[in-house]
């Protein structure tokens, strides 16, 4: 009985998402134009990530295991402390 309960109150809720253009809240505008900019973004234009949020992968995935090369920097911590 449980598990179903869970099940309808996951689609009843999963089911409440909207699908229309988003506007900004009633008596609200969106934000100023950037500074040099003459125009103003839209929702749209503000909920993309810019690529230094979401970066491209620059280097392949490695396929199989490699021994790892030399790192000076790898040292042990020193006991100086």
């Amino acid at each position: 009985m449980r598990r179903v309960l869970a099940i309808a109150l996951a689609l009843s809720l999963a089911a409440c998402g909207e699908t229309a253009p988003l506007k900004p809240a009633a008596g609200k505008t969106l934000p100023v134009a950037a500074y040099g900019s003459e125009n103003r973004q839209n929702a749209e234009m503000l909920l993309k990530p810019t690529p230094q949020a979401a970066p491209e992968r620059s280097v392949e995935l490695r396929k199989r295991s490699e021994d790892r090369t030399e790192d000076p920097f790898d040292l042990p911590p020193s006991a100086d402390k």
